[in-house]
């Protein structure tokens, strides 16, 4: 089953009460107009994209190690994916698919690394409840995903939903301030350019991870030999 097949039928049992967690319709309203207005604002048009390039970014790890994405780079291509964090099933799955194709990943030379503002702490969590053999990254106020052009503001009324629901962002990352990347998956060649770029305003929507293989294999066969 494709990805978003999978976040398909998870938006329909969620919104149909088929969740430990059954949102009301004024809550269900309150987080599809916030999603429309985050769409309707552009954002998504002025992140990076294929072409430009890549902020250089030192992050921590959830065991506490830096990772610098020039040492990354140094061997091979980079697949960067950003999300929301523990707390978002559609992020989860988003994960687990990664998890599948990432030996394929691996064989063309390239490596993974997810990035979110939530705790160390939270990544360890994610990467032991979905299984991942990658890196999750600590992404303190959201800075790399805001030198991405990812990073936005949770509106008031949406703020009051996610307390509702039990998610405390300033918690969970640390941050008083109620700021989230927009999910977006990129693959960055040696050169340090944007060789792919998908980000999507509206979280439920994620691309197939398959289509990064085609992306890397362009990539090894530009490389020199």
């Amino acid at each position: 089953m494709k990805l978003q097949d999978k976040l398909d039928a998870l938006r329909e049992d969620f919104e149909n009460g088929r969740f430990p967690l059954v949102p009301t319709r004024d809550q269900l309203d309150t987080m599809q107009s916030a999603t429309q207005t985050l769409i309707d604002s552009g954002q998504a048009d002025h992140a990076l994209k294929a072409g430009d390039t890549a902020p250089a970014f030192t992050l921590q790890d959830a065991d506490g190690h830096s990772v610098h994405s020039r040492d990354l780079l140094a061997r091979g291509p980079l697949v960067v994916t950003f999300y929301r964090g523990v707390w978002c099933p559609y992020c989860n799955h988003d994960l687990q698919a990664l998890e599948e194709i990432r030996a394929e990943i691996e064989a063309r030379g390239a490596s993974l690394v997810a990035i979110s503002p939530q705790t160390a702490a939270n990544s360890r969590k994610s990467q032991r409840d979905n299984k991942l053999g990658f890196p999750i990254l600590s992404d303190t106020h959201t800075a790399v995903g805001a030198d991405f052009g990812l990073r936005f503001a949770l509106p008031a009324d949406l703020i009051e939903v996610y307390r509702q629901f039990g998610n405390d962002l300033p918690k969970i990352n640390d941050d008083p301030a109620w700021v989230l990347p927009m999910p977006a998956r990129y693959v960055i060649g040696t050169d340090g350019l944007i060789a792919y770029a998908e980000v999507n305003p509206d979280y439920t929507r994620r691309p197939d991870p398959s289509e990064l293989l085609p992306v890397l294999d362009r990539l090894r066969a530009a490389s020199p030999a």
